[in-house]
């Protein structure tokens, strides 16, 4: 929702609004197959080869980059032209301006079994309260808050707009 302000009786306008509802999102899934490595904070993992004997299971997970799509976010464009021309019958409008929208969120999740060596002689389910799995729900934190941190700029949201309109100047 938005308010266009024509400040110089021209083409030209300010719009300042709100934005109630972003559905920009982006989720993944990833799987690492057993014997491949993997990489979190710097250190580097082993996936576990599934083995019914231990119950170990490759390392799989999910991810969402998360754009406050729930909350009210400000907004401000600035544009030129009229989606209802006073002399014209077709009119370009077009918009260009920002929704600042909050810093964005990670979320990731992991499960599976991961090891310290590719000869899988250490090997833990990430999930539990172990070493391996301590280690690697500890350097997943710090992952996650270094692409957090990357991730900041997201902060402000591009808005462009186009359009094509006609009016049959009817009254």
């Amino acid at each position: 929702a938005s308010l266009d302000i024509y400040p110089f009786r021209l083409g030209f306008r300010l719009s300042p609004g709100v934005l109630f509802y972003n559905q920009n999102q982006l989720t993944a899934g990833a799987a690492v197959p057993g014997g491949s490595t993997f990489t979190l904070n710097g250190t580097t993992y082993y996936s576990a080869t599934a083995n019914s004997a231990t119950g170990a299971t490759p390392v799989n997970g999910n991810a969402a980059l998360g754009l406050n799509t729930t909350k009210p976010a400000f907004t401000i464009t600035a544009g030129w032209g009229n989606m209802i021309p006073r002399t014209h019958h077709w009119s370009v409008p077009v918009e260009l301006g920002v929704a600042v929208i909050g810093a964005p969120t990670v979320k990731v999740n992991l499960g599976g079994w991961a090891c310290y060596d590719q000869a899988q002689t250490e090997c833990a389910n990430i999930a539990g309260n172990n070493p391996i799995g301590n280690a690697v729900q500890s350097n997943l934190a710090a992952q996650v808050a270094k692409w957090t941190t990357d991730l900041n700029s997201l902060k402000t949201f591009p808005i462009l707009s186009v359009g094509v309109a006609y009016s049959f100047h009817v009254r």
